[in-house]
């Protein structure tokens, strides 16, 4: 099993998170390779050095991210097939967060997985609840009916299909409420707690970002702002939609920060993402123009 998978474990602000989202961002409208270079001086404008740069790349090459491949000469990275897999996982979850609706099916996720293949097991469980899944029981997990394809692939992967059974069903009858069933499924403080810390920490770029239309000194200085607020914004919100499963309101609690938080990384989204995908472009070719000399 490929490590680009572990692709949560990386702490969000950590450098290897950081360059995690810079490349997930940039590498594949950059054509699918980027120089060293060009890696190191965008993480430079993040504020991390060269040398740090080089060795967080050099963990995403063990962790089966990143390949080292040389064009025209220039040494350089492209992404593996599975970190590519990845990242398109990723742009659908980052961008279009879900939200069930009352109406919407469930699946239900049975397996009885023998002692002898426990460390499979533990990765089932693992891989379940990093993409939003909810456990009823040991064996017993619970899902959105929209996350079954991604069920699928992790059962596939771990080559233990033939030992689960997935039931689509509609909303669960509970001895208690369903806000109360919930609370016990999954860790709703935690993701609650994951929203309120995105919405304190970048409350304040929901803003539009500094006016580029004046000097050009001041358009790079704008640039460099808006990618650096951009990269920081989509480094803390991408873990959130992997773990919040957007359940509809009647099982979520009444002061749930939820469209709080969605709607703040929309507006990031709108004001950011244009001047952050410029500044990359520029810092391209002011790369590409000092090889050339």
């Amino acid at each position: 099993m490929s490590a680009v998978l572990d692709d949560m474990d990386s702490r969000p602000g950590s450098t290897t998170s950081l360059l995690r989202t810079v490349i997930g961002l940039y590498l594949r409208d950059a054509g699918g390779w980027m120089s060293a270079k060009d890696i190191v001086a965008l993480m430079e404008a993040l504020g991390t050095s060269g040398t740090v740069t080089r060795t967080a790349l050099g963990r995403l090459r063990k962790k089966d991210v990143v390949l080292q491949e040389a064009r025209a000469g220039i040494h350089g990275f492209t992404l593996t097939d599975g970190a590519a897999t990845m990242l398109a996982r990723g742009d659908r979850r980052i961008y279009n967060p879900r939200s069930m609706s009352p109406t919407d099916p469930w699946c239900l996720i049975s397996f009885s997985i023998p002692e002898t293949e426990r460390e499979k097991r533990h990765q089932l469980r693992r891989r379940l609840h990093w993409i939003g899944c909810g456990t009823v029981a040991a064996g017993l997990w619970i899902c959105p009916d929209s996350l079954r394809e991604e069920v699928e692939e992790i059962l596939a992967d771990l080559m233990l299909r033939d030992m689960a059974t997935i039931f689509i069903t509609e909303t669960p009858l509970v001895g208690g409420s369903l806000r109360e069933a919930a609370a016990k499924w999954w860790d709703l403080d935690a993701v609650a707690s994951l929203h309120r810390d995105f919405i304190r920490e970048h409350g304040s770029a929901g803003a539009s970002p500094t006016d580029l239309s004046e000097t050009p000194g001041q358009v790079v200085e704008a640039s460099a702002a808006s990618f650096a607020a951009y990269v920081q914004c989509i480094d803390r919100w991408r873990i959130i939609p992997y773990l919040d499963p957007g359940l509809p309101a009647d099982f979520l609690p009444v002061d749930w920060p939820g469209a709080e938080g969605t709607a703040l990384f929309n507006r990031i989204v709108t004001a950011y993402a244009g001047p952050s995908a410029e500044f990359v472009r520029q810092t391209l070719k002011e790369t590409d123009g000092v090889r050339a000399s």
